[in-house]
């Protein structure tokens, strides 16, 4: 197992090398946020489209079709029945109301569900909550010793350098 570095877990990394992998996680975990929010507006967009697709349906039913089935219902009615036409009609309008209504009734329905999803306010949260954490977040006191064990380092490094000039 290695970490996003490529470094084996458990391997001292420099603060470079942290550096890296933690702007690499934070920037993976922004992209997936973002996608998050992308995907639930999709769908609150989807459920928005339904609603107005719903009511529109409503409305030309009750737009194009009152006049054709008025007259067929109508007749149909008075045909089956020795009402008079007048109240025919009514009841042939009556019931393409009665249709218009239930089809509303299914965009309201689809309407709450868009104004529920509040998909993309759940993400912001999250980036919120995901930004608070990181500013409070400290580094952690280094022991006394890993300071001397740098400083130690350092010289090392600086008695090689004068090493490798004094020979060259």
């Amino acid at each position: 197992m290695s970490a996003p570095d490529g470094s084996p877990v458990g391997a001292e990394r420099s603060i470079g090398q942290l550096f890296a992998s933690a702007t690499t996680e934070m920037s993976a975990l922004v992209h997936d946020e973002i996608a998050l929010a992308k995907a639930q507006l999709k769908q609150d967009v989807k459920r928005g489209a339904m609603s107005g697709g719903a009511f529109s349906v409503a409305g030309g039913v009750l737009l194009f079709s009152l006049p054709m089935l008025n007259f067929a219902l109508a007749y149909g009615i008075r045909t089956w029945s020795d009402w008079n036409l007048a109240v025919c009609f009514l009841l042939s309008f009556a019931a393409n109301v009665l249709v218009a209504l239930v089809l509303a009734l299914i965009g309201v329905v689809f309407a709450k569900k868009a104004q529920k999803g509040k998909g993309p306010q759940k993400v912001a949260a999250s980036v919120k909550e995901t930004a608070g954490v990181l500013q409070n977040a400290k580094p952690h006191p280094r022991p006394g010793n890993d300071n001397k064990a740098l400083e130690e380092r350092v010289r090392e490094t600086k008695a090689i350098e004068a090493v490798a000039r004094s020979t060259s």
